[in-house]
């Protein structure tokens, strides 16, 4: 028998030591976004969250850091790994999901599909400069009508010689308002296409939602289409159907699986923490037997979904990523981000409400990640159609 050796106790956020499974420059992209996120975000974001602001200040920093479209090659992006993009999604969500979000969109959602199903010119006239954070990008298939039914979209392009006419409205649009570029998926005669739609064409207007409780420091807007006429050659050739958005949906929810791993990590060393230095009956709250079963549970959790993540994130490097299992740790680790945020707010009692400390912020936005790129129960049935070989969502 070997000798036992006494090793210390791991640190909540990393209890089975997943650090170790990481490669230099995995750790190295984790750690300068980390210290961007500590150094530059924490200082400022509940501010925005409480004023409905998006830090645009910020960037600038965000594409010097090479984060817009890291996952891509050429054109400008940084063509690093899936888990290095996965890595830097935890990191951003760790400090909120609005800054994730922004990233996601443009990478993901805008310059994916633009790399993805884009004709050559559209790729050197876009990519570079949206790598380089001088244009903006958003992405829009939702409509007031269709969310998780996107298939039956009503926005419509028509042709009309060299050009097509959009007509019709998207909903829930993240980036919308402050976008240079709107990559817009629309019902042609031939099918469902995509196109790109610069700011100010006419028959193009945006309108910013408010009253939002949850991704207050994010810009969320409707797009609206009148007879807008663009360009034939606007149009994403290599591309057509349901295909398209899709994909584009499963690179962005690869990143949530990812970013909610953040959240969860914050609330639970925020939680841990107070409930170490918060007294009550003359002791920490930390030595009460519930406390501690909270604190457990919310480790637990964080531990399987930061394994699903990279693991997820190994078999996208290795290109054997299936949607279901893009699916699967989506919904997964949303949903255990959303419980440890309700339950770090429990330890935090009156003082989880307030932004003085993350936790309800965080509550909040998972709110929305629990619904956006497709909702839990969408992911469930998703699932369920791959276990049992039925769709639940057929007729």
């Amino acid at each position: 028998m070997g000798q036992f050796v006494e090793r210390q106790v791991p640190p909540a956020s990393d209890l089975y030591n997943i650090d170790s499974l990481l490669s230099e420059e995995e750790r190295m992209v984790r750690d300068t976004v980390h210290k961007f996120v500590q150094e530059r975000v924490l200082p400022i974001i509940s501010g925005h969250f409480e004023a409905g602001t998006f830090p645009r200040e910020l960037v600038p920093e965000i594409a010097e850091l090479g984060l817009l479209g890291m996952h891509l090659a050429g054109y400008g992006c940084s063509g690093l790994s899936a888990v290095c993009y996965g890595l830097a999604c935890q990191e951003l969500e760790a400090g909120d999901s609005g800054l994730r979000s922004f990233v996601s969109v443009q990478g993901s959602l805008a310059m994916f599909p633009i790399l993805a199903f884009g004709s050559e010119e559209q790729k050197q006239r876009w990519l570079p400069a949206m790598a380089r954070g001088e244009v903006i990008g958003c992405f829009g298939l939702t409509e007031p009508d269709f969310g998780s039914d996107a298939g039956g979209m009503r926005t419509s392009a028509q042709r009309d010689g060299a050009y097509y006419v959009l007509n019709g409205t998207k909903m829930w649009i993240t980036n919308g308002s402050i976008a240079d570029v709107a990559v817009v998926w629309a019902r042609a005669e031939e099918g469902i296409r995509g196109f790109l739609v610069e700011c100010g064409t006419p028959g193009f207007t945006t309108s910013d939602i408010h009253h939002k409780l949850s991704l207050r420091a994010s810009i969320t807007s409707e797009l609206h289409f009148a007879d807008c006429r663009i360009p034939a050659a606007n149009m994403l050739p290599n591309v057509r159907g349901m295909r398209g958005p899709l994909s584009c949906l499963d690179e962005a929810r690869y990143g949530i699986a990812w970013g909610a791993t953040g959240a969860a990590r914050t609330c639970l060393v925020v939680a841990l923490d107070y409930a170490k230095s918060r007294i009550q009956f003359k002791k920490p709250i930390a030595s009460f037997q519930l406390v501690q079963q909270k604190l457990t549970m919310m480790a637990t959790e964080l531990t399987k979904a930061q394994l699903l993540a990279l693991q997820l994130g190994r078999l996208k490097d290795q290109g054997l990523l299936h949607p279901v299992q893009i699916s699967l740790a989506k919904r997964n680790n949303v949903r255990e981000a959303l419980e440890t945020a309700r339950t770090a707010r429990t330890i935090l009692g009156a003082n989880g409400i307030t932004l003085e400390y993350p936790i309800s912020r965080h509550m909040n936005n998972l709110e929305s990640v629990f619904t956006y790129e497709g909702t839990d129960d969408i992911h469930t049935l998703i699932i369920g159609q791959a276990l049992t070989g039925i769709n639940a969502l057929s007729s």
